[in-house]
């Protein structure tokens, strides 16, 4: 009886550090397929790795959702909940995943054609959420996420075997250049940087409040930066930025009085299924990384 061996694509989490040209497509609809996306859009997102609308969500809107984020983090039983990531230093509510599952609110907005409309564009199929969060940076002293490419977690942690994942963040507040803003590197979604070291089990636990596991070198760091420049997004309340599983990205901290929150979804492939972890012991709870694979209608 012989044992199925899963091709991997992208190994990562070994003894050293390794770079691996990026084996799948970026645009996956075909040519000229229709959506909410227009051509050059689409094809500066293939180059780049991501785009922006400048006013994805009216400020009506913005508001229906600032106040939903607002109940949600006052209370107390979502703050109980494992779900819920707590700041380190001040104990305020740093971000609540699976929201689409805990709101209503926020699941209508996942179903709202502007989002997954663009999602099944780029991705070409129909999609499922892989995970979703919303996001509070509060002013004076939330710390940021050092830079990581995503993939590389959902890959090793969570068994997405191909890069068929696009991700929105969509600003409740104004993204300003001071506040902790998105910095991407532009065109390193096109080449896969394995990270060196073991995964530890339940490294997810720690890894919501600070990278460690799956981070990149300097030496990396500094050659991906070389090659690519760091772009940083700035933008008004209801605007969004859509950019690759693999973009290598990252955030600082917000030591300035205005928090920046936003809301965080992640769109996979119906055809790009999670499996077992690539390089971890175990799965990651459904919360972050998810097992169910409905796809959104």
């Amino acid at each position: 009886m012989t044992t199925e061996v899963r091709a991997d694509l992208y190994p990562s989490r070994g003894a050293a550090e390794m770079t691996t040209p990026r084996q799948d497509p970026v645009i996956w609809s075909a040519p000229g397929a229709s959506g909410p996306i227009a051509a050059k859009d689409l094809q500066g997102y293939e180059q780049d790795g991501f785009l922006t609308v400048d006013q994805l969500i009216t400020p009506d809107e913005v508001a229906v959702y600032t106040a939903e984020l607002n109940r949600l983090i006052a209370d107390p039983a979502v703050r109980a909940d494992e779900r819920s990531i707590i700041e380190p230093k001040s104990q305020s509510v740093r971000s609540v995943f699976e929201v689409h599952k805990i709101s209503e609110v926020f699941a209508a907005l996942v179903r709202d054609e502007r989002v997954v409309g663009r999602a099944r564009q780029i991705l070409g199929s129909d999609v499922y959420v892989h995970q979703s969060r919303i996001n509070v940076k509060p002013g004076f002293g939330a710390s940021g996420f050092y830079w990581h490419s995503d993939f590389e977690t959902w890959h090793a942690e969570d068994g997405l075997p191909n890069m068929r994942t696009v991700s929105v963040s969509i600003a409740l507040t104004e993204n300003l250049d001071t506040n902790g803003g998105l910095m991407i590197m532009p065109g390193s979604h096109k080449t896969f940087l394995g990270c060196a070291g073991e995964t530890p089990k339940d490294n997810y636990k720690k890894s919501l409040q600070m990278q460690d596991a799956g981070t990149p070198s300097d030496e990396a760091l500094t050659s991906l930066a070389d090659r690519h420049g760091i772009k940083l997004f700035t933008g008004k309340a209801g605007s969004a930025t859509w950019f690759d599983c693999n973009c290598m990205h990252g955030s600082g901290d917000n030591i300035t009085p205005y928090p920046r929150s936003n809301v965080f979804i992640v769109f996979n492939s119906v055809e790009n299924e999670a499996q077992e972890p690539f390089a971890a012991p175990i799965r990651r709870p459904e919360f972050i990384g998810a097992r169910d694979f409905t796809p959104v209608k």
